[in-house]
C-alpha cells in the first residue's frame, strides 16, 4: 500500500489489525527553530528569576547552538549551566511564566513541515511523542500545544519548598532517550520496527537506531554524515509558521500531553 506524503516523508497508514506505532520527535531544531528552554530567558528575566548577565549568556549559547549544533561536550556544559542557573527557582512561578508567554514565544518558531508531519502521523493512526532534553516544565506545555500524545523530558529535582534543588532527577539525553523509547514501546505496545523518529542531533543516533524509520532533520554535520552513510532520509525544515494559521485542530489540541518521563525516570 502506498502511503501519503508529508513534505517528502512517506507516511504509511496502519492496517486495522496491525500493532500500535508512534512517531518520536526531538523538539529543539527539529519541531521548533530554536532551543525551547533558552527561548524563555527574557521572560525569566522579567519574572526576576535571572539577571541581565544570564540573559546575555543564554543569548550567546543560543547563537552557538543554532550555528554549530551541540555535540556531547556542549550538551554537558549546557546541562551543568542550566541546572545551576535554575537552582532555587520556584517551580510554580516557572510554570506560570511559561504558560503566559508560550504562544507568543514558541508558536512562531514551529516548523510548518514538522506540524504537517505531526498531523499526518495522527491521521495515519500513530501516537506522537515529543522526546526532549529540555525541562518538563517547558516541554509539557509545548507538547500539549502541538497535540502530542506523550512527552519525555528532563526532570529537575524539586525540594520541599517547591523550588528546584539544582539536581537533575532524570536526564532525557542520548542513550537515555533510546531507553525511554523502548520502555514506552513495551508499555504501550508499539512495534518499533514500524515506528518513526526525527532529530537534528548526532547525540540522538541511539533514538534513531531504535526505530524502523529514522529521519535526520536539519542535521548537524556529524548526524548528516551518519544519515548519508546509513541511507537515512535527510529532511530540511525551514518554514516556521504559527499554528493558528494552520488547522484549528493543531492550535487547540483535544488530547492532553502525557508525561512519559515519569514512567521511565
Amino acid at each position: 500500500m502506498v502511503g501519503a506524503y508529508a513534505r517528502g516523508v512517506e507516511i504509511q497508514p496502519l492496517p486495522h489489525s496491525s500493532p500500535r506505532t508512534a512517531a518520536f520527535f526531538d523538539l529543539d531544531k527539529t519541531v521548533i527553530a530554536k532551543s525551547s528552554t533558552l527561548t524563555f530567558s527574557k521572560s525569566f528575566y522579567h519574572g526576576g528569576l535571572i539577571n541581565r548577565r544570564a540573559v546575555l549568556r543564554t543569548a550567546y549559547t543560543q547563537f552557538i547552538y543554532l550555528v554549530g549544533g551541540a555535540d556531547h561536550d556542549q550538551m554537558e556544559r549546557m546541562r551543568e549551566y542550566l541546572s545551576s542557573l535554575c537552582k532555587g527557582w520556584n517551580v510554580q512561578q516557572v510554570r506560570e511564566i511559561v504558560a503566559e508567554t508560550l504562544h507568543d514565544l514558541i508558536d512562531p518558531l514551529i516548523y510548518d513541515e514538522a506540524a504537517s508531519l505531526i498531523e499526518a502521523h495522527h491521521t495515519a493512526g500513530r501516537d506522537v511523542v515529543i522526546v526532549s532534553t529540555s525541562g518538563a516544565e517547558v516541554v509539557e506545555p509545548i507538547g500539549e500545544m502541538l497535540g502530542a500524545d506523550r512527552v519525555v523530558a528532563t526532570r529537575m529535582v524539586i525540594g520541599e519548598d517547591g523550588c528546584f534543588t539544582g539536581e537533575i532527577g532524570y536526564y532525557a539525553y542520548g542513550p537515555t532517550k533510546a531507553e525511554a523509547v523502548r520502555e514506552l514501546a513495551e508499555s504501550e505496545g508499539y512495534d518499533l520496527a514500524r515506528c518513526y523518529a526525527y532529530s537534528d542531533s548526532v547525540t540522538d543516533i541511539p533514538m534513531l537506531e531504535a526505530v524502523g524509520h529514522p529521519h535526520a532533520v536539519n542535521p548537524d554535520r556529524a548526524l548528516r554524515r551518519e544519515a548519508v552513510a546509513r541511507e537515512w532520509p535527510v529532511l530540511v525544515f525551514n518554514r516556521p509558521v504559527r499554528l493558528k494559521q494552520r488547522l484549528p485542530g493543531l492550535s487547540m489540541p483535544t488530547r492532553p500531553a502525557l508525561v512519559a518521563a515519569a514512567a521511565v525516570g
